[in-house]
């Protein structure tokens, strides 16, 4: 059963659609009587890829910045960055600047610095400096390759500290880092193998630890590692079940108190708590702390700023799935969101 609309706080979140045509980003807000719907739709500029289902196969091609003042989108087709200014809710493009690759699917923010992670060709990470009106400028000597051609890199995440940046290579099952200098380049990879099959995507929690979901060879699973000063990763959590397929995807609260994993193939989330040391323990017997629709194929998932509220990106049904964190970290279904067309590769999403 929902939870009814009064439940629920101001929402605002983005969905980007990777259209091969004409890449966009639709707003989605909530009207005064508490339901939310698709507001307007804002060009990139830019173009995507197309496809069906997950096309990009990363995280993060839909970026906020820490502060939510600015959006960063992906436009994996023409090879560029869009950043949008987020006013009231509304986005003000701003500028769009190449990816210094090809084929980008996920961008990275710390402070004045953006990293975009370039899947295409040998594949690579390259800097940019923020400047005024959130112009992405180069910088020098920035570019940092991947272990390996096609390696399939699928997610790129910045430490709380700002000084290392981990990038998952999704087809050599990589965990790559990297020291960020203080003129923000990169120092040498540091190739560390997964402790688990299959890793998609690694997120930096807010006490430092580098958080992987697993998509596994039967059942998934989702592990925790701490850096070393010399970039070598030391599993704290190693492999932890998420009871569930095809976990791609992970979302961390704000808080830091609790991490999520997108569970595509069963279309459910699973629930973590994030111990101090980085150790997680599953919220309950199962794991499962929330269902979409049969086959809804949640791809993407993001938390709000304010650490209230869930988001999943269900590409294959065309919806987004919105739920209540709990103060022990259950998720409350509030709502099931409709407003784009299904399998038609929506990729991303961020909310406010």
């Amino acid at each position: 059963m929902l939870a009814s609309a009064q439940t629920r706080g101001t929402e605002t979140f983005f969905v980007m659609s990777n259209n091969a045509d004409k890449n966009q980003v639709i707003e989605f807000v909530q009207n005064s009587d508490g339901t939310v719907v698709a507001k307007e739709t804002f060009d990139t500029q830019g173009r995507g890829t197309g496809g069906v289902n997950d096309p990009l196969e990363a995280q993060g091609s839909l970026t906020l910045s820490a502060d939510r003042s600015l959006l960063f989108a992906a436009n994996a087709g023409s090879g560029d960055i869009t950043v949008f200014q987020v006013i009231g809710g509304r986005l003000i493009f701003l500028n769009r600047q190449a990816s210094g690759g090809s084929n980008p699917v996920a961008i990275a923010q710390s402070q004045n610095r953006v990293y975009v992670l370039n899947q295409g060709g040998a594949g690579s990470v390259v800097g940019f400096q923020m400047g005024f009106r959130g112009q992405l400028l180069p910088i020098a000597n920035s570019t940092a390759f991947l272990s390996a051609n096609a390696a399939g890199g699928s997610s790129i995440s910045i430490s709380p500290d700002g000084q290392t940046l981990a990038v998952v290579e999704r087809l050599t099952n990589n965990i790559d880092t990297f020291h960020i200098n203080a003129n923000g380049t990169l120092g040498t990879l540091v190739a560390n193998p997964s402790a688990g099959v299959g890793a998609f995507s690694g997120r930096f929690a807010p006490n430092g630890k580098l958080i992987v979901s697993e998509t596994g060879s039967t059942i998934s699973a989702i592990s925790s590692y701490a850096v070393n000063s010399n970039g070598t990763l030391s599993a704290v959590t190693q492999s932890l079940t998420t009871n569930g397929s095809a976990n791609c995807w992970n979302a961390i609260t704000p808080n830091g108190a609790f991490v999520y994993a997108s569970n595509a193939g069963t279309s459910n989330i699973s629930g973590f708590s994030i111990g101090k040391n980085g150790a997680l323990t599953a919220l309950n017997s199962s794991s499962i702390v929330a269902s979409n629709p049969e086959n809804a194929t949640n791809l993407d998932i993001t938390i709000s700023g304010d650490g209230k509220f869930f988001y999943s990106l269900n590409a294959m049904v065309g919806t987004v799935g919105v739920f209540a964190i709990q103060p022990n970290g259950t998720l409350l279904e509030v709502d099931e969101i409709p407003g784009f067309t299904a399998a038609e590769g929506f990729n991303g999403i961020a909310a406010l």
